[in-house]
C-alpha cells in the first residue's frame, strides 16, 4: 500500500457491504481486519469488492476458533481468503509491497508498476525523439498513445473506487486532468503527467517499503535454524519455526538463540542489545532465562524452550509494533478528517477557476480550463495523509530497536507531552531484590557468627528480607546451621531454635517489647535508619548479638535517568507505599521528589492531582501499579523483557533501565518534530505550486510533480527516524 489514501479506499469500500464491521486497515503492516457476520456478505462478496478496487493478496492460516475479527495482511492490492467456522476473514501481505502477487519476490524495478513506467518513458522519450525531425501532425498521436496507455489501467481503477464510495480519488483526479490536457490539445503534457504519475507511485511504493524495512527488520534477528538435541544425546538441524515446547536445544558460542528458553546446561554472556538495547552482555546460567534473539558469546548452552516460536519474544514485538502502527494517533486522526474534506473542496475550487476568471479576469477558456486541470492535480492528498504514519512507523520501530516499546500512536504522541513522571520505588527506581548493607554486633560477639546466627532462623523463607540474610552469609561462605520449632510473630520477628539456643530475628520494636537493651547500637540503629535501611535486630537467648541493616539498593541507573527527566524540563515524584524515612533517604540520593506510606487508592488520587498539572507518566513494574499506570496519560513498565513489560501499560523498558524513560520522551519528541515537518512540506508544497498555477507560472506537470514528490519527500524524512538514537545527559547537567 501506497499512503494512507490507499487506507481510506479499502476501509470505505468494505463498510458500504452488508454485514461487515469493524473494517480497519493497517498501512504499515498492511494487514487488513474486519468482522463479518453470518448473512448476507461472504468471503467471495469481500474478495469481489476488493478485486474491484484492483487490490490482491493471500489468506492468513488463523489459529483462532472462537467468533471474532480475524487478520487480513494486505498487500499493494488485495483478494481474500475466509475461516468460515469463525467467521473471519484474512488475507495475508507479501515481503515486499507489489501490486501483483507475482511480483512478490521481484526487485522493485522489474515490478509491475516499474515495467509500466519503462513502457510510458520509452513512447515519450520516442515521441519527443522524433518531434525533432517529424512534424507535430505525426508524432502528437504518440504522445496520445503514452496517455492512454496509463488511462486505462488508472482509469478502470478510478471507476471501482467511484462505484465503491470514493469518487474523489487520486485516480480520478489524475484521469481527469489527463483527459481534459488532451482534449485541450496539450497532448505532450497530458503524456509527462502520466510518466509522473507513474513514476510517483513507484517512488512511493519503494519508499513506504523502505519505511516497513524497519518493522521487518525485527524478523532477521532471528536465526533461519536451530539445533535440537535428539534422545540420544545428538542434534539435528531443524527450522526455527519448528521448535515446540519442552524441545532441547544447543546453542554454540556466537549463535542467536533461536527461542524463549531456559539454560538447562552451560554458562555464557548473553548479548541481549538486539532485543532489549542493553549493550553489555549479561551473564547467564542455569535455571536463568534466555531471549530469542539474543546473541551466544562465550561458552555453549543447552536450553529448554518454553514458548513456541510464534509466542516468543521477537515474535510479540513484531506483533506489538505492527499493531501500535495500525492505533492512529490524535494528529494522524485530524489530518484524516482534514483530508477527508480537502479533495473535494479542491475539486471546487479548481471548477470556479475554470468558471469564473473568463468572466472577471478576462483569462480565455482553454486557459481557464488548463489552470483548473492544474489544480485538480494539485488537489491530491496523498502526501498529507502519509506524513503521520510513516513517521509514527518509523519512530515506533527506531524505539524497538532500542528495547523501547510502545503500543501505539496515541501513547508515542503524549509521552512528549508529559510535565510529571511518577515512578514506584520498588523494582523501579530499585533493583528490587533487598540486599544486607551493614552487619553491626555486639561487644563480645563475632559478625560471621552473627550472620549465620541469622541466616539459620531465616533459611527457607520465601521473604525478601530473609532471602537477603541468607544471601549476606553465603556470600561470605559460612556454613548455616541447621534450625528447627521456627515460627512467626507476624510482622515483628522470626523465630527459632539453633544449636542449643533460642535465636529470634525482628525489628528493633519487637527487641524492646521483649526487654532487651537496645543501649549499646541504638544511635547506630537510628543512623542506619535515617539512611532508608530497614534494621533487623538478632537475639539469642534474649540477649542481643547485634543488627543487620537491609536496603533495597537504587538502580545504577536511577540517578542518571531522573537527571535526563530533569534535564528535558520534567518534573520526577516518586509515589511508595514505605515509611517516610526510607522514601525520602532514597529521594534524597536520586534527586526527586517523594510521596510515601501510600496504599494503591492513594497512588490513584496522586495521579489524579499531578494530572491536574499536565500529562502524567506512571512507571511501574507492571503487576501490582496496574491501577495507577492504567489511571496515569501513559503507563511504562519496566521488566527485562517479561510477559508483564510486554502485556501491561501503555509502553514497556524491556531492559531495567530507568534513562529508558528519558529516553521514550526523546523518541516522542523526534517522532513529533518529524511529523510537525512532514505536515509542513506536503501542506507548503502544495500552497506555492497552487499559487504558481494560479498565475500561470507552473501547468500540469509540475503540479503532479509537486504532489509526488512531497509525499516521497515526507516519506523519505520519516525514514530518518529509524537512525535515531537519544541524546545523553549528565547527572551534573
Amino acid at each position: 500500500m501506497d499512503c494512507a489514501a490507499c487506507v481510506a479506499k479499502v476501509e470505505g469500500a468494505l463498510k458500504r457491504l452488508p454485514d461487515v464491521s469493524d473494517v480497519s486497515v493497517n498501512l504499515m503492516a498492511e494487514r487488513l481486519t474486519l468482522q463479518l457476520a453470518p448473512g448476507q456478505t461472504d468471503a467471495a462478496a469481500i474478495e469481489r469488492s476488493l478485486s474491484a478496487l484492483g487490490y490482491t493478496g493471500r489468506p492468513i492460516v488463523s489459529s483462532s476458533t472462537a467468533p471474532g475479527p480475524a487478520s487480513l495482511d494486505d498487500a499493494h492490492h488485495h483478494s481474500a481468503g475466509s475461516d468460515e467456522a469463525a467467521h473471519e476473514h484474512g488475507v495475508a501481505g507479501h515481503g515486499h509491497d507489489h501490486d501483483d502477487p507475482a511480483d512478490a519476490d521481484k526487485p522493485w524495478y522489474a515490478t509491475g508498476k516499474a515495467r509500466l513506467v519503462w513502457i510510458l518513458g520509452a513512447l515519450v522519450l520516442s515521441a519527443y525523439a522524433l518531434s525533432l525531425v517529424l512534424p507535430p501532425r505525426l508524432t502528437y498521436p504518440l504522445f496520445l498513445v503514452a496517455t492512454a496507455a496509463a488511462i486505462v489501467p488508472f482509469g478502470r481503477r478510478a471507476f471501482a473506487l467511484a462505484r465503491a464510495g470514493n469518487p474523489f480519488s487520486i485516480e480520478t483526479l489524475m484521469v481527469t486532468a489527463a483527459v481534459g490536457a488532451a482534449i485541450i490539445g496539450a497532448a505532450e503534457e497530458a503524456a509527462i503527467v502520466v510518466l509522473l504519475f507513474a513514476l510517483g507511485e513507484m517512488l512511493e511504493n519503494v519508499a513506504a517499503g523502505r519505511a516497513r524495512a524497519g518493522i521487518r527488520a525485527l524478523a532477521t534477528l532471528m536465526p533461519r535454524t536451530a539445533l535440537r538435541q535428539r534422545a540420544d544425546g545428538t542434534t539435528e538441524e531443524i527450522q526455527a519455526s519448528r521448535l515446540a515446547v519442552g524441545d532441547l536445544i544447543l546453542i554454540r558460542p556466537g549463535d542467536r538463540v533461536p527461542g524463549d528458553g531456559r539454560i538447562e546446561e552451560g554458562q555464557s554472556a548473553l548479548d541481549e542489545s538486539p532485543v532489549t538495547g542493553e549493550s553489555v552482555p549479561v551473564s547467564r546460567g542455569p535455571g536463568e532465562a534466555v531471549v530469542a534473539g539474543s546473541i551466544n558469546t562465550d561458552g555453549a548452552l543447552r536450553v529448554r524452550i518454553t514458548r513456541a516460536a510464534s509466542d516468543n519474544t521477537i515474535a510479540r514485538i513484531i506483533r506489538m509494533v505492527e499493531d501500535a502502527t495500525a492505533s492512529r494517533a490524535p494528529t494522524q486522526r485530524f489530518i484524516e478528517r482534514f483530508s477527508t474534506y480537502w479533495t473535494p473542496g479542491a475539486m471546487v475550487v479548481a471548477l470556479l477557476v475554470i468558471l469564473v476568471p473568463p468572466f472577471l479576469l478576462g483569462w480565455d477558456w482553454w486557459t481557464s480550463l488548463y489552470r483548473g486541470l492544474a489544480v485538480l492535480l494539485i488537489a491530491c492528498p496523498c502526501a498529507l495523509v502519509i506524513s503521520v504514519p510513516a513517521a509514527m512507523a518509523s519512530g515506533l520501530s527506531a524505539g524497538a530497536k532500542r528495547g523501547l516499546l510502545i503500543k501505539g500512536g496515541a501513547a508515542l504522541e503524549e509521552m512528549g507531552t508529559a510535565r510529571t513522571v511518577a515512578f514506584d520505588k520498588t523494582g523501579t527506581l530499585t533493583v528490587g531484590r533487598p540486599r544486607v548493607t551493614d552487619v553491626l554486633a555486639a561487644p563480645n560477639v563475632a559478625e560471621d557468627d552473627l550472620l549465620a546466627m541469622a541466616g539459620g532462623v531465616e533459611q527457607g523463607s520465601s521473604h525478601p528480607l530473609a532471602k537477603a540474610v541468607v544471601a549476606a552469609a553465603e556470600q561470605r561462605g559460612l556454613t548455616i546451621p541447621p534450625a528447627s520449632s521456627q515460627s512467626a510473630v507476624i510482622g515483628k520477628a522470626v523465630t527459632a531454635r539453633v544449636g542449643d539456643r533460642q535465636v529470634a530475628v525482628g525489628s528493633p520494636s519487637y527487641a524492646q517489647a521483649t526487654g532487651v537493651n537496645l543501649e549499646a547500637l541504638a544511635e547506630a540503629i537510628s543512623t542506619l535508619e535515617s539512611e532508608g535501611k530497614t534494621v533487623v535486630v538478632v537475639l539469642s537467648d534474649s540477649k542481643l548479638m547485634g543488627v543487620l541493616a537491609i536496603r533495597d539498593e537504587p538502580r545504577a541507573d536511577a540517578a542518571e535517568g531522573v537527571a535526563a527527566l530533569t534535564a528535558l524540563g520534567i518534573r520526577s515524584v516518586m509515589l511508595t507505599g514505605d515509611n517516610i524515612r526510607t522514601g525520602t533517604a532514597i529521594a534524597t540520593g536520586l534527586g526527586l521528589e517523594v510521596k510515601a506510606a501510600l496504599m494503591p487508592d492513594d497512588k490513584l488520587r496522586e495521579i489524579a492531582t499531578l494530572r491536574q498539572a499536565g500529562a502524567v507518566v506512571m512507571v511501574g513494574d507492571g503487576i501490582n501499579d496496574a491501577p495507577a499506570l492504567a489511571a496515569a496519560s501513559v503507563g511504562v513498565a519496566m521488566g527485562g523483557g517479561t510477559d508483564v513489560a510486554l502485556e501491561t501499560a501503555d509502553a514497556a523498558v524491556l531492559k531495567d533501565r530507568v534513562t529508558g524513560v528519558a529516553e521514550l520522551v526523546q523518541l516522542s519528541r523526534a517522532t513529533m518534530v518529524n511529523v510537525r515537518t512532514n505536515v509542513g512540506l506536503a501542506v507548503g508544497l502544495k500552497l506555492v505550486f497552487l499559487v504558481t498555477t494560479l498565475l500561470g507560472i507552473t501547468g500540469l506537470w509540475p503540479a503532479i510533480l509537486a504532489d509526488t514528490g512531497a509525499t516521497v519527500l515526507v516519506t523519505l524524512n520519516a525514514l530518518r527516524l529509524l537512525a535515531w538514537k537519544p541524546r545523553q545527559f549528565s547527572i551534573s547537567q
